[in-house]
């Protein structure tokens, strides 16, 4: 019998795809990342389905858009019973260690209302064995490792100010003393004891705000190097242009990505500062994943190892003057993925320019690891793209939905709208040629032409782009339709007995 192949899934939040390929890919080195690329499948229009950090870790981990698992902010149970990428792995012999985070809401069902996991929203997904505990807000271990070594350590989230009187000061404990480092040390050490044929989900938190970073990453990226964020208008204007707008930017400011500052003022210094510790967090990321490659190198397993590399979503970054990813725009939801197999070197540096979401991620490690893809999974295997074959009736658009309501505390945009939290949605179709963003509760389309104006300029009120509106609105409804909670849509009960028929 063949040797079982690791697997080595990687997950760094908030990475945005420009910083491989794009605006910014010129202004950081990211040689570990770019090293993959070589010899890696890479998805150059992959998104994210979802934001933020909870529902879209829910959307990839079970394969299902946020319309089918419906944990669609962070806080919102995810059904128990939802069959995910470890509750699967585990019938092909893999136990799914993690290292980080799912930022997975418990089923409320499952305990009792005292019990200490319905507290937070920052738990662990079933299935998972967690192997490492890196959660934003707590991350005990490395806490403790930084005690161990004489660190005067703050509670969240004064772990994560500046260490100075300067918004791009270092972070209090040394590069490698961080939580990226840390974590990285973690696999390497927990590996170099596990027999092969593991299975490790690593999620690094960085480079999700809090935006500090430890010397020299504060200050790696020079400032005044980096292109203005992408928007034409002003941010009145930038406000005024939708109804969604003004309670986006009012929701979240460029002060609120950088603990100890609260009057940080967004002039464009400022903001080209923060851009730039956002740079250099995602240089320390590919600096550690880079450890992990070496490590399965120097060991011998990097060719027996599957390795997926992707984010959760996207970052503003003071795009449209923006932070953060609850918003309709790209660079909240557009990714990279990469995805390496060594039984497929024929893909080996090959580009993907089809439509690919992050639902397709875990129905492609079942795929490869010889699992069956359960019917409730929305995502469809990337596998042909591996082998060279892309499939003739692959998808044409990509979608995603947001929800910015809050049940129990409304949001800005329900209280600035008048909307009740059903009402507070949105959902988005791309195109080859457009994209529309269609919200709930009345308030207007938008509609973008990719190849004029893009992003800058919404076209949805011109005469010419009614029938464009008309016919990506079929293809939303089309798409939500097709793509119902799939539990039993492929089962009949018959005189002869269940009978499943194959996914299409």
């Amino acid at each position: 019998m063949a040797e079982r192949q690791n697997i080595l899934f990687v997950i760094i939040d908030q990475l945005r795809a420009d910083c491989l390929r794009g605006a910014l890919e010129s202004h950081v080195d990211l040689p570990n990342l770019r090293g993959l690329e070589s010899e890696a499948v890479r998805f150059d229009r992959h998104f994210s389905v979802t934001n933020p950090c909870g529902p879209s870790r829910a959307s990839i981990l079970t394969g299902q858009y946020a319309m089918n698992h419906r944990a669609t902010r962070n806080g919102t149970p995810l059904p128990s019973d939802k069959p995910n990428l470890a509750t699967e792995i585990r019938k092909a012999g893999y136990l799914p260690l993690l290292f980080g985070y799912t930022d997975s809401t418990p089923d409320p069902r499952d305990y009792h209302a005292s019990d200490p996991q319905l507290k937070s929203y920052e738990q662990v997904m079933p299935g998972f064995v967690e192997a490492c505990e890196m959660r934003l807000e707590e991350s005990w271990p490395w806490r403790a490792d930084l005690l161990a070594k004489g660190y005067d350590v703050p509670p969240y989230p004064d772990i994560f100010r500046p260490d100075g009187d300067r918004v791009d000061d270092p972070a209090l404990y040394k590069a490698e003393d961080s939580d990226t480092a840390f974590l990285a040390n973690r696999v390497i050490d927990e590996l170099r004891a596990r027999p092969t044929g593991w299975f490790a989900h690593v999620t690094f938190i960085r480079p999700h705000p809090p935006l500090v970073a430890p010397a020299p990453y504060n200050r790696l990226v020079d400032p005044a190097t980096l292109p203005a964020p992408e928007g034409t208008r002003d941010r009145t204007a930038e406000a005024a242009a939708h109804p969604f707008n003004a309670p986006l930017l009012a929701a979240k400011s460029l002060a609120s990505n950088v603990e100890g500052f609260p009057d940080l003022e967004e002039t464009p210094e400022n903001i080209a500062k923060l851009r730039a510790i956002y740079l250099g967090l995602a240089a320390e990321v590919d600096h550690h994943v880079g450890r992990i490659f070496d490590f399965l190198k120097e060991t011998g397993q990097w060719d027996n190892t599957l390795v997926v590399v992707t984010a959760d979503h996207g970052e503003m970054l003071g795009d449209h003057h923006a932070w953060g990813k609850m918003t309709y725009y790209d660079a909240a939801y557009h990714v990279p993925l990469m995805i390496r197999d060594p039984r497929h070197r024929d893909g080996f540096g090959t580009t993907v320019g089809l439509p690919t979401e992050s639902v397709d991620v875990t129905p492609t490690i079942l795929d490869l690891a010889g699992v069956d893809v359960p019917d409730t999974m929305d995502g469809h295997s990337l596998r042909p793209f591996l082998d060279g074959r892309p499939p003739a009736n692959w998808r044409q658009h990509s979608f995603s939905e947001l929800d910015f309501g809050d049940p129990v505390n409304p949001t800005a945009w329900q209280r600035a709208l008048g909307l009740p939290a059903e009402g507070a949605n949105l959902a988005i179709l791309r195109g080859a040629r457009h994209t529309l963003v269609h919200f709930n509760s009345g308030l207007p389309q938008i509609l973008f032409e990719h190849e004029k104006s893009g992003e800058a300029r919404n076209i949805s009120s011109k005469p010419e782009a009614q029938s464009i509106l008309l016919e990506m609105s079929r293809d939303m409804l089309d798409h939500r339709m097709r793509h119902a909670e799939g539990r039993f849509a492929r089962t009949m009960v018959t005189p002869d007995g269940v009978v499943r028929a194959p996914r299409n």
